[in-house]
């Protein structure tokens, strides 16, 4: 069994942009165990584990992909998933996106539904995952983030990739399998 995704590809100046704005917003980040800036993606289709030999089939059924043309996006504001009210799991940059983005995610879900993958039922929000908060945080760590000013950074993306995910017990390793090249 393998474990896979389909992402956004986010270029390498943009990853560095919002780190530097993450950076600015919060003096100490090193006491955190942020995201490596190698795994910062936009997530648009989750797979799950599937049998290896169903993967050169999937590679094909993604080939619309290419069909799609460049998306353009903007990351402009932070926000958190919580736990509970009070207790937040996830920090998060949201994107405005091209509405092109959304007929992407709805065919993935239509193709790969053909090999019994769930359709995802949550509506589509534009985020990359910055931090998983295992621990208590301060609220005024919330509260730099929710209120945070920055310019906002725009950017536009040519590329999806089919990435494999392996689980340890030091985190997740991405590996990517195949670029899809958007026109």
């Amino acid at each position: 069994m393998i474990r896979l995704f389909v992402a956004l590809v986010i270029p390498e100046e943009i990853k560095n942009q919002i780190i530097e704005i993450r950076n600015n917003i919060l003096h100490a980040p090193n006491k955190f165990n942020w995201e490596d800036i190698s795994k910062l993606h936009l997530t648009l289709k989750y797979i799950g584990e599937v049998k290896e030999d169903l993967l050169e089939s999937i590679l094909s059924k993604l080939n619309f992909l290419e069909d799609f043309h460049k998306i353009n996006c903007t990351a402009d504001r932070f926000g958190f998933f919580f736990k509970s009210k009070d207790e937040p799991r996830i920090l998060w940059l949201g994107l405005t996106i091209d509405s092109s983005i959304y007929f992407i995610v709805d065919e993935l879900n239509r193709k790969l539904s053909y090999y019994s993958i769930p359709i995802e039922k949550r509506k589509f929000e534009a985020h990359f995952t910055l931090l998983r908060i295992k621990d208590i945080v301060a609220k005024d760590f919330i509260e730099k983030f929710t209120n945070a000013e920055f310019s906002k950074i725009n950017f536009v993306s040519n590329e999806i990739v089919l990435m494999r995910s392996d689980l340890s017990l030091k985190g997740s390793t991405y590996t990517e399998i195949k670029k899809y090249y958007l026109k």
